[in-house]
């Protein structure tokens, strides 16, 4: 006679191995969202998730290394499409994203993501996710200087990968020191600022 374990139960979500099931990775970033929303950090579990979700522990696991790499996933669900607007100049988008990132932040996603940092710091499984995630919004963030080389605002020979990186600098300081800015004044003149430098005009 078959025994059901309860991993095997018919209210249990399938997996399909390492091929996501969408509507299961779904179900999964719901509940983890809404356990972040309803308990903080502090609540927050891959157990929790699982028992939410009703998705098993090695399913989550297969697909995400660590809880880390799950609240990344959690993380940018929640971020605005707007923070990668086409404004149509450079400078206009430097201002829409990181009006958008802060906001972002501002919001309460600031404390998730300085928890995924400071888990970076400790953990070597949450560190290599934080690096896969950074290195994938670089090649995002990059496109803002790319379009500005397509257009000819921004010399031939920017490197794109830094810009991305002195962008990306910039924020998580604010954000790791708690000095995220939200006024539009302030935020065009860092845009203003990044795109056209230090030097005096004539310089």
């Amino acid at each position: 006679m078959n025994q059901i374990h309860a991993d095997d139960s018919d209210d249990r979500r399938r997996s399909i191995g390492a091929r996501r099931n969408p509507e299961t990775e779904q179900a999964i970033l719901a509940a983890a969202e809404a356990i972040v929303a309803e308990q903080g950090i502090a609540g927050f579990s891959i157990e929790a998730v699982a028992k939410r979700a009703r998705a098993g522990k090695p399913t989550i696991y297969k697909w995400w290394p660590g809880k880390t790499a799950l609240l990344l996933d959690v993380y940018h669900r929640q971020k605005p499409a707007s923070v990668h607007m086409d404004t149509g100049t450079v400078e206009g988008d430097l201002l829409a994203f990181l009006t958008g990132v802060f906001a972002h932040w501002g919001g309460g996603a600031g404390d998730l993501f300085r928890f995924v940092v400071a888990e970076a710091q400790r953990d070597d499984v949450a560190a290599e996710s934080l690096r896969a995630y950074a290195a994938e919004r670089r090649l995002q963030s990059g496109e803002i200087f790319r379009r500005g080389i397509a257009r000819g605002e921004l010399s031939a020979d920017t490197d794109v990968g830094l810009a991305a990186d002195m962008l990306a600098g910039f924020i998580w300081q604010r954000l790791l020191t708690g000095r995220i800015e939200r006024a539009p004044q302030q935020l065009a003149q860092v845009a203003r600022q990044m795109v056209r430098g230090l030097l005096a005009p004539g310089a």
